[in-house]
């Protein structure tokens, strides 16, 4: 009877690994995916490819030809469709199967409808009665539905829905305008995951939204209010380190996963504090090979200065004390160093903990890479000729693009983000991703100069009203993230209100095969 009880425990096992893989991908399925730290850790099965409409300026047709910084990305639309007497602008129309996973939107006044269509259903699931997804008839809840810095209840601004929407064969996303011509600038951008064909996706529905409160709720208290892990097998650097020195410590040997890392520069001075946190390094091996190499300022994603953060992944106290909650598998053994590249003694006190991991051939590494450049050149967003795009990353390889922090001191007086955000895979010639502007990406609008703290997206630092000095966006990816077979390759226009220049540091966050 022992006998049969454990076969048959190993069969249910085997069984429901493989159920797992080949789950149907629902609404309640994706919310699931959100709050699980270890899910990005592998390749995605069932895969999925990353996309993105949005309201990007049309005369940007490649980068050889005249109207690639063009910036009229407002109200830019795929085609108009006349439907029972009144015109729809349509936003995105993909076929399935596939999933909305993040929907970002702004305006001034937001009078019309906006409308979601599944599998060709001629009558819309969703009709929102206003340019507004606040307007929403759901309760995603404040993890899910976020307004931005900007937004006034009445008119002006826009907001962020991150709430999952998946469709087994097609979606349109349409925009009914109150005025017979559309007056109002009417900004988008839609990010959506497309499945391979054989996937088996449950179509949303605002029934089924309605009846998993309990799971709504339940996500928005994890993303709101994530858990560090306080289990496992712990892992210290407590001391001083000298100018120039590196002091390291070696992770538990074996297949494992670190699951919480804190670093803490002890200080009384705050100016100390700023320099130390981006004067020392943080480098971290995984199975022999480098894959962190990062100032702890931004690899925390504050940028200069160490200032408070709260996300998902991430927490910055504020008084020097910086928390990740980034899954980080190894299979054989893992080192963590702190480099001290300043000229003064640094006292740090480092924590990991790591716990075991289920290592498979759909496993990946994690990485932080750093990138940094004085005056990068700005030009005014209509006197483009002369104008760049800075990189902020270039990946060679297989893996999922899941964020970056963009830290930047600004030396004009005047907002320097009016560039779009242009994003490569697997060697596009034209980005599968093509933004509408710098703040537009990171889930605000309207150029704000405020800090703003989310699951996913957060500005930790604003020095000044008009943008002048430091500032910090980072936004991290979930269900959004980006997947890559062979490369990935993400560029920024430096456009802004007028000329000048800026210093840019960008920290990006992906994990790999080797």
């Amino acid at each position: 009877m022992q006998k049969f009880t454990t076969g048959f425990l190993i069969i249910l096992l085997i069984a429901g690994g493989f159920i797992g893989h080949a789950q149907t991908v629902s609404t309640a399925s994706l919310l699931k995916e959100m709050t699980d730290f270890n899910a990005v850790t592998y390749w995605p099965k069932p895969y999925y490819s990353a996309g993105q409409a949005s309201s990007y300026d049309r005369h940007s047709i490649s980068p050889d030809k005249p109207g690639w910084f063009a910036n009229g990305d407002n109200s830019q639309f795929i085609r108009v469709e006349q439907n029972e007497g009144h015109k729809e602008y349509v936003m995105l129309d993909q076929e399935g199967p596939g999933a909305l996973v993040r929907f970002w939107l702004t305006t001034f006044k937001r009078a019309g409808k906006l409308r979601i269509y599944f599998d060709n259903n001629p009558i819309p699931e969703i009709v929102i009665p206003s340019y507004d997804l606040m307007k929403i008839d759901l309760k995603p809840g404040p993890a899910l539905l976020i307004p931005h810095s900007s937004y006034q209840p009445l008119e002006k601004g826009g907001s962020t829905l991150y709430l999952p929407m998946p469709y087994a064969k097609h979606c349109k996303v349409t925009w009914e305008d109150a005025q017979p011509e559309i007056k109002e600038p009417r900004y988008y951008q839609i990010n959506f995951r497309k499945y391979d064909p054989s996937t088996t996706v449950r179509t949303f529905s605002l029934k089924e939204a309605r009846s998993l409160t309990t799971l709504l709720d339940k996500v928005n208290t994890q993303l709101l209010n994530p858990v560090n892990v306080s289990k496992g097998k712990q892992s210290l650097i407590n001391q001083t380190i000298l100018p120039k020195q590196t002091a390291s410590v070696n992770l538990p040997k074996g297949t494992n996963a670190v699951k919480f890392l804190s670093i803490e520069v002890s200080t009384q001075d705050n100016q100390s504090l700023e320099k130390l946190l981006r004067s020392t390094i943080l480098k971290i091996k995984f199975d022999g090979e480098q894959s962190v190499e990062c100032p702890i300022s931004d690899f925390s994603g504050s940028g200069v200065g160490g200032r408070p953060l709260q996300s998902w992944y991430r927490t910055v106290t504020g008084d020097g004390k910086i928390i990740s909650r980034w899954t980080m598998p190894y299979q054989k053994s893992a080192t963590v160093s702190l480099e001290n590249q300043s000229d003064q003694s640094v006292s740090i006190t480092l924590k990991a903990i790591s716990q075991p991991y289920s290592w498979n051939s759909n496993s990946m590494y994690f990485h932080a890479h750093w990138k940094f450049s004085e005056k990068v050149p700005i030009k005014k967003w209509d006197e483009t000729s002369g104008a760049i795009e800075w990189q902020l990353s270039k990946i060679k390889g297989k893996g999922i693009f899941l964020g970056d922090s963009f830290a930047v001191f600004n030396h004009m007086h005047t907002w320097y983000g009016e560039g779009d955000q242009k994003l490569y895979v697997d060697g596009e010639t034209f980005p599968s991703e093509f933004g509408t502007g710098a703040e537009d990406y990171y889930n605000t609008s309207w150029a704000p100069v405020v800090l703003y703290q989310s699951p996913f997206a957060n500005a930790p630092r604003a020095d000044t009203e008009d943008s002048y000095g430091h500032n910090t966006f980072t936004r991290t990816r979930n269900l959004d993230g980006v997947t890559f077979k062979t490369d990935f390759k993400y560029d920024l226009e430096m456009l802004g209100w007028a000329h000048g220049e800026a210093d840019c540091a960008a920290t990006t966050y992906w994990y790999g095969f080797r």
